[in-house]
């Protein structure tokens, strides 16, 4: 049993090397160099037992601590919503439990209808023509909207709002050099950008990313920075989080030609930091330019409904100068929580759920009585406060009282040595931040 954990027996290894015509395992191996094959024994550890083997396990799993079990007001671009039962109850139903890629639609319909439900949940939210089947998280379509914008305009820069969330940025950034385009940053000014920079920046630039809200919890002049956008000739796209769009007006409204964004406020828990899954819309004359893929809709020989892959971009499907990415799939398990979550609580439910996060974070602005750092801009769920000493010894201090008070902004901000990102969602309760505040008081 010195492989307990492999299904296949030794007989069955033997039956295999048979058919393939060689005599041993290291047959397999002749074409690398004897120099280059590793001799010896691995330096591992002795096999532990079953028992053994799941006590190791626990262990290790019992030094995570989920929100369940510490009060948080983390947040940062993951967050504790509410995800109701039904969406565990649909999710784990056969029907979606499918293959990944749906090619074959006659027996992929349940998929397909999915994904182009989908699709029109994600246009209805965010003012937008048309939405692909999902991306892999909000950071991998940040990227996407640049290549998009840069096939569109044939332009090769590409500006970021410093506002926009850090790893967001960076993602961009590490895609940037294959993409061939330049990454220019707009700094914020007290804690929002300015349009008129903005638009200076934005001449001859693909594309202008900037988050609404933005990464400290600001509301942007969004209409201004479209705008401005706009009036340089490049693709104003809006980083937005979904949940905010029940209280907040939607980027297609604004003069947006791509909204994009992290799905997971949306019917996603936030699992460790994911997987969760992104979305990316756009006006409709982007269409054959959007990654991944699209379903449409459609009627076969009997004139009954029908649901296809209309649309891909990939290059295993289209030239390959015209592609504008290789993604193969996309989250649709996860996008389709998102979906059942949005569909539960309709358009007055996300207003209600808006407007309860907005409500919370307002009182905990006066409860938590500290020096916020933009006192001047309004805010949807999360705001940045001065903690009056380093952020990170306050974080410590505060989660041996069980509590995680936020995000310190010193890791991706200078100067912001002693500013604590504090996020509310609706699971939050009066008495939750009331207890924030006698932590931090302390």
């Amino acid at each position: 049993m010195a492989h307990q954990y492999l299904s296949l027996t030794d007989a069955d290894r033997d039956g295999m090397l048979e058919a393939i015509g060689v005599s041993s395992v290291e047959d397999l191996f002749r074409d690398v160099p004897e120099a280059l094959r590793f001799q010896g024994e691995l330096d591992l550890e002795p096999a532990l037992s079953e028992p053994e083997l799941v006590a190791h396990l626990s262990e290790l799993a019992a030094r995570n601590v989920h929100a369940g079990q510490e009060l948080s007001f983390l947040g940062a671009g993951i967050y504790d919503h509410y995800v109701p039962a039904v969406v565990d109850a649909i999710l784990s139903r056969g029907e979606f439990l499918t293959a990944y890629t749906p090619y074959q639609p006659e027996m992929s319909q349940g998929t397909l209808q999915a994904i182009f439900e989908y699709q029109t949940a994600i246009c209805e939210l965010t003012g937008m023509d048309v939405s692909n089947a999902s991306g892999y998280d909000g950071p991998g379509v940040a990227a996407d909207a640049c290549y998009v914008a840069k096939h569109v305009t044939g332009r090769g820069k590409v500006v970021l709002c410093e506002t926009v969330n850090p790893q967001v940025r960076q993602v961009v950034k590490t895609y940037a050099p294959g993409f061939g385009v330049e990454v220019v940053e707009v700094a914020h000014r007290n804690g929002v950008t300015d349009a008129h920079e903005l638009q200076a920046a934005a001449q001859d630039a693909a594309c202008v990313i900037f988050a609404q809200p933005n990464f400290f919890g600001c509301l942007e002049a969004a209409p201004d920075l479209a705008a401005a956008a706009n009036d340089a000739g490049a693709l104003p796209v809006a980083y937005v989080d979904p949940v905010s769009l029940g209280v907040l007006e939607a980027p297609g409204a604004y003069g947006c030609a791509i909204a994009i964004g992290e799905g997971q406020g949306a019917g996603n828990y936030q699992a460790y930091g994911g997987p969760h899954y992104g979305f990316i819309a756009a006006r409709r004359d982007f269409i054959r330019r959007m990654p991944g893929r699209i379903v449409g809709e459609t009627t076969d020989m009997a004139g009954e409904r029908g649901y296809v892959l209309t649309l891909q971009t990939r290059e295993q499907h289209i030239r390959r100068e015209k592609a504008t990415h290789n993604i193969t799939t996309n989250q649709t398990l996860l996008a389709l929580g998102g979906l059942i979550h949005l569909s539960w609580l309709g358009p007055q439910g996300l207003r209600d759920v808006g407007e309860t996060c907005l409500a919370l974070a307002e009182y905990a602005k006066e409860r938590l009585d500290l020096p916020l750092v933009f006192p001047e801009h309004a805010t949807f769920k999360e705001f940045a406060v001065h903690a009056g000493r380093p952020a990170d010894d306050v974080i410590r201090a505060a989660r041996e009282q069980g509590v995680h008070p936020g995000y310190a902004l010193r890791r991706d901000y200078q100067g912001m040595e002693d500013a604590l990102l504090v996020c509310v969602t609706e699971k939050r309760t009066p008495a939750d931040i009331d207890r924030l505040a006698e932590v931090l008081a302390a």
